[in-house]
């Protein structure tokens, strides 16, 4: 195999597809990265749950395959002036990369030592802008379940019905909910669950383009088609929460706030806050006030926020990591609370009428003598 490309496109080729590469395997060839030169060039990353491809330009003057080692292959060229990289690989899997007046050899593995790649069998295929998909990731996905507890709920729903794309995470404490509609679909109504993992990829990989990001989807496995990258996941399998049924359909009160404010509020709030100290921060809502405090064994904090709306005094605990997280994602300036009681959720939506998020978060039972 021998091949030459410019360093930039090597460089990035090769950062995005180690990112599905493993960093530690009993099997070598799992940390490596699978090199495919024929019409272009081709890098695999694969560590059997999530497989991405980044295809780039490449002068191939002998078609081949050869693993290297990811870690110290992405080191390598990171490192080599910005030139061309020239990279051949001899009968006994050595592999020579020039650049300048820089050298290496290094082991490479056999291609046949590579695990077999998944393969989608074609169903149907949805399409998103890239800066739409890469949005609805980032607003939704730091509600997935970070343990495996219930493996179903390490992803996020993906559901699309009547052109839209709703994308639904959740974590037994808190619910995130983002929609858009899709750019051009192949399917009427179709459910399915991505794993957070690869989600964050995706999140990693796309830009914020008006370009198209194909979705296609097969009987156990999604894959995302982004410009020159190609990254494939299996899809998670069992029954996912009837979140329609899990959000309240009316609410008592609704407190209308801008989020930048009460993000800070209770930031200064939460300084007091820590994994070793922990307390939930009260917020009391007040006519036109939200009344925020909190107390651990390293004193006491309250903050007060402008909003508009009277909660009559309505008095609600929460875990401030999971608020702040809310009102960090939420896609708009200005937020609505919509509230019940001190036990019932929360619901966090624009105040301009447009449902195209919603965070639903549930309340923490306050002690007399917090806050």
């Amino acid at each position: 195999m021998k091949f030459s490309c410019e360093k930039n496109d090597l460089v990035n080729a090769v950062t995005i597809a180690s990112r599905a590469a493993a960093t530690k395997s009993a099997v070598p060839s799992m940390e490596g990265l699978l090199i495919e030169a024929g019409t272009d060039l081709t890098i695999w990353g694969y560590n059997q749950k999530t497989g991405i491809r980044s295809t780039i330009t490449a002068d191939v003057t002998e078609p081949g395959a050869i693993v290297i080692n990811a870690r110290l292959f992405g080191d390598i060229i990171r490192k080599l002036p910005e030139d061309v990289i020239y990279v051949s690989v001899n009968e006994k899997l050595m592999v020579h990369i020039r650049c300048s007046m820089s050298e290496y050899n290094i082991s490479g593995l056999s291609a046949d030592e590579y695990p077999e790649l998944p393969a989608t069998d074609y169903q149907n295929s949805i399409y998103m802008q890239e800066k739409d998909i890469k949005s609805m990731i980032a607003e939704t996905n730091f509600a997935v379940m970070d343990n495996e507890a219930r493996p179903i709920y390490t992803g996020a729903l993906f559901e699309v019905d009547n052109d839209i794309l709703t994308v639904v995470a959740v974590d037994g404490f808190r619910l995130a909910l983002r929609r858009e509609r899709v750019a051009k679909t192949e399917v009427g109504k179709i459910s399915f669950v991505v794993p957070g993992a690869a989600l964050t990829e995706v999140e990693r990989i796309a830009g914020d383009s008006e370009e198209l990001v194909k979705i296609t989807l097969g009987s156990s496995h999604v894959m995302f088609t982004i410009g020159n990258n190609l990254l494939i996941a299996r899809r998670l399998e069992g029954e996912f929460l009837n979140y329609r049924n899990s959000i309240p359909q009316s609410s008592k009160y609704s407190i209308d706030g801008n989020r930048r404010d009460l993000i800070s509020t209770i930031e200064r709030v939460s300084l007091i806050i820590s994994d070793k100290f922990k307390s939930p921060v009260r917020c009391a809502f007040n006519e036109n006030t939200l009344k925020v405090s909190t107390a651990t064994t390293l004193g006491k904090a309250t903050d007060e926020c402008p909003v508009t709306g009277d909660g009559e005094g309505l008095e609600i605990g929460f875990n401030n990591r999971y608020i702040l997280d809310a009102l960090r994602a939420a896609p708009s300036d200005n937020v609505r609370f919509q509230l019940s009681t001190s036990v019932s959720p929360c619901v966090i939506v624009p105040t301009d009428g447009n449902r195209n998020f919603l965070y639903m978060i549930l309340p923490v039972r306050l002690r007399a003598n917090e806050g």
